[in-house]
């Protein structure tokens, strides 16, 4: 049980309920990574304004950002990321033996090197933000990766944590 009240739906009302609505509509579920925000309907508006964002990015895909999350939260001890990220990889063709092996090395991950090194830079931002040198974003635009997209990438791990953090602080429990 979470440590602060979480609106559930029949509770929920004006931009708490239009969000719930659409979830259900979409996802067929409110997942409680949702719920945790809905005592501020402003902290929820942003939250799903950024999965919508995300979900639609034209050039940082699904499978680059799951592993961006997964690999934050593995860091930051969130049990709950963790889990459902490591499903959604599943549906990306990553198998349940493969993690150990990822999360201890990231550099094994399944990507291509244009992605994969969008995501060591975003970890290596997010281990430590002042080891972050020019090289650093230089070997990311001769990938082809452009200033928004690495921001944005950096942007996704970095509040990653920030996710993680109220996830855990108020013991959020996986969806049933």
């Amino acid at each position: 049980m979470a440590l602060i009240n979480l609106v559930e739906k029949d509770q929920a009302t004006g931009r708490v309920a239009e969000i719930y609505e659409t979830m259900i509509n979409t996802m067929g579920l409110i997942p409680n990574a949702f719920k945790v925000f809905s005592p501020s309907s402003h902290v929820l508006d942003v939250q799903f304004g950024n999965l919508g964002y995300f979900m639609r990015h034209k050039t940082l895909g699904g499978k680059l950002l799951a592993f961006i999350r997964l690999l934050v939260s593995e860091q930051e001890h969130c049990v709950y990321c963790v889990g459902m990220n490591s499903g959604i990889l599943m549906q990306y063709g990553v198998l349940p033996e493969m993690m150990p092996e990822i999360i201890n090395d990231p550099s094994k991950a399944p990507l291509d090197e244009k992605d994969l090194a969008m995501l060591l830079f975003v970890l290596k931002v997010v281990r430590n933000s002042n080891s972050i040198e020019q090289p650093d974003v230089d070997k990311l635009r001769s990938l082809g990766w452009n200033d928004t997209e690495i921001l944005e990438a950096t942007y996704h791990g970095a509040t990653q944590v920030g996710v993680d953090k109220i996830f855990n602080a108020f013991k959020i429990e996986s969806d049933r």
